[in-house]
């Protein structure tokens, strides 16, 4: 070994010690007598000094020229620091160099590699090597490396057995686009890039295999954002001879025991939730509920607290509805204003915001006074349960549509009121969420998880009657803090079944052997109850770290456009490679 020890491991119990230290310059200074030089690894920091008339004259030379990240072999004394830095681990000490070489040089990097760098987005994922040496993205990683090796503990201990999956399979039509490859020995046909290894782990239910789990790259061909890739990881978990119930005992228990061992917080019990009441409430499949500002309906199933009063925008709508925002009473117009155009953005699409202030003395002042008495206006706080001092914001249209729209303001009004730290965790399972969703412009079908979810026992005969958009699913999906950050359902395991699901997503018997005969045929040979879920591994890694985005616990990730701009990749192919693999490009 080069080193006797890494930069971050020296303390004041070590002084007298002759030690030899390897890293990167992260910064020199010259006080003309005196040399002070921090020498960095992945380990931590530790100061170099070099002394006029105590250190080799070579020593003080190859000091005086070295620059940021050089790579740098010193020997020396650790000593006591005359001037301690109690923001430093190794701060009590420093290492008084005797001899010192220089590995190798480098060149000035385009950016500064520090905690607080000045290099946008762009410049670092260019040179993401040198990005990876900065604090926050290593740390980023350790915390990563620290979720994985937890998962696997608690999924060992829980008879958990890891098994790989392949990872050129066969495109299937359902879910995101696929990335496709190409087979030379195969001309014209395509493996596809694995979206989830579902179908294969539903094979090594039938196998016999009845705990599995994979850490496991997935690949959807999608438009991106900063909490999407390409390429991305899933914990792949599997079950048999199990129902809903036992499959979240089973991973409440694990994601309690990653908080409680990588972020030292005990979660307690996991609430759940339905999905109606999700929507109903929060106008969301996934909400925040580390706040309360539920939506209180004043139009809709049941109640109307707004027609005959002339109000036309209220009266057109079957839904008004809205939330409390406890203590914003005093938000001024110009406040009011910045909400109204959020809401009016064309990713939202209201059509307006309506308010009502509950004053000091009680009373209601509202947008729409002409229209509503003080009496009127006094009935809506009574159903907000709203206090002098509250704000009631109120949308109107359409239901799923005006709901989806009050969410993210609900959302908006969360991060202003300063209700979402990030270091305040609340997890929650939604379940019965519905099986099917009609596309309207394809006018079919589709699975609103995917093809292999399972009804609800009670719900078969809603399926085998027609009825399909009163059928639930066996479906769940675990919500951190407002992120959905896994999923997954009771699968179905008998083929009779499977083939109606396929037949009522529009595939003809044909369409459904060719896609998935071998999984039908598979359930004929003893296929045993089984079900499962996926937890987003980058996801679930930027929770634990308090961002949104997931890049920084990535190594090596690609932009919005799905680019990597350090290698350049995706690039054009040699025609001699395309000729080989008898592709021709219209590009």
């Amino acid at each position: 070994m080069l080193r006797t020890h890494t930069n971050g491991e020296l303390r004041i119990e070590h002084a007298g010690t002759e030690v030899t230290l390897c890293g990167w310059v992260q910064r020199s200074r010259d006080k003309g007598g005196m040399i002070w030089v921090d020498l960095r690894d992945r380990y931590g920091v530790t100061q170099l000094m070099l002394e006029e008339g105590k250190s080799s004259a070579e020593a003080l030379n190859l000091a005086r020229g070295l620059g940021r990240e050089f790579v740098v072999e010193a020997k020396g004394i650790v000593v006591e620091r005359l001037s301690k830095n109690d923001k430093m681990p190794t701060g009590d000490i420093e290492i008084k160099v005797s001899e010192l070489r220089v590995l190798n040089p480098a060149k000035l990097p385009p950016f500064l590699i520090e905690d607080e760098t000045d290099g946008g987005d762009d410049i670092r994922m260019k040179y993401r090597y040198l990005d990876l040496r900065r604090n926050p993205i290593r740390e980023s990683l350790q915390l990563r490396h620290h979720v994985g090796r937890e998962v696997r503990n608690y999924l060992d201990k829980q008879d958990f057995i890891e098994v790989e999956t392949p990872v050129l399979i066969k495109s299937t039509p359902e879910g995101a686009r696929d990335f496709v490859v190409p087979s030379r020995m195969n001309p014209g046909e395509f493996y596809a890039l694995p979206q989830s290894p579902q179908t294969f782990k539903q094979l090594l239910m039938v196998s016999g295999f009845d705990r599995y789990y994979q850490i496991v790259k997935c690949f959807r061909d999608e438009d991106l954002r900063a909490d999407r890739q390409p390429e991305f990881t899933q914990i792949d978990c599997e079950m048999s001879f199990v129902e809903q119930e036992d499959i979240l005992n089973m991973f409440e228990g694990l994601i309690r025991h990653l908080f409680q061992n990588v972020k030292g917080l005990d979660i307690g019990n996991v609430p759940r939730m339905t999905y109606a009441d999700a929507m109903k409430y929060y106008g969301s499949d996934k909400p925040d509920i580390r706040f309360d500002m539920k939506f209180v309906e004043l139009k809709g199933e049941g109640v109307d607290l707004t027609s005959g009063k002339d109000f036309q925008v209220f009266d057109a709508a079957n839904t008004v509805v809205g939330i409390c925002v406890k203590g914003a009473a005093e938000y001024t117009r110009k406040q009011i204003d910045e909400l109204t155009d959020f809401v009016r953005r064309p990713q939202i699409g209201a059509k307006g915001l309506i308010y009502a202030r509950v004053q000091a003395d009680g009373v209601v002042k509202s947008s729409v006074d002409k229209f509503y008495s003080e009496a009127d206006l006094a009935t809506w706080a009574a159903a907000f349960n709203a206090e002098p001092g509250d704000l009631i914001l109120v949308l109107s249209g359409d239901g799923d549509k005006v709901r989806k729209q009050l969410n993210e303001l609900r959302l908006e009004m969360g991060t202003r009121m300063g209700l979402r730290d990030p270091n305040n965790y609340k997890v929650h399972w939604v379940v019965d969420f519905p099986l099917l969703e009609y596309g309207e412009e394809e006018d079919r079908w589709f699975a609103m998880h995917h093809p292999f979810t399972s009804p609800k026992p009670e719900d078969i005969p809603l399926m085998l009657a027609g009825e399909f958009g009163k059928v639930r699913a066996n479906a769940y999906d675990l919500v951190v803090n407002g992120v959905e950050v896994g999923g997954g359902s009771i699968r179905i395991f008998q083929k009779e079944l499977q083939s109606k699901m396929f037949e009522v997503l529009g595939f003809t018997p044909e369409e459904a052997q060719a896609q998935f005969g071998f999984l039908l045929d598979a359930f004929e040979y003893g296929a045993p109850p089984h079900g499962g879920l996926a937890f987003g591994f980058d996801r679930l890694c930027s929770l634990f770290g308090g961002t949104d985005s997931i890049r920084d616990y990535i190594a090596f990730p690609k932009n919005n456009a799905g680019r990597d701009v350090m290698i350049d990749s995706p690039s054009p192919l040699a025609q001699a490679q395309l000729d080989e693999l008898k592709i021709k490009t219209t590009v």
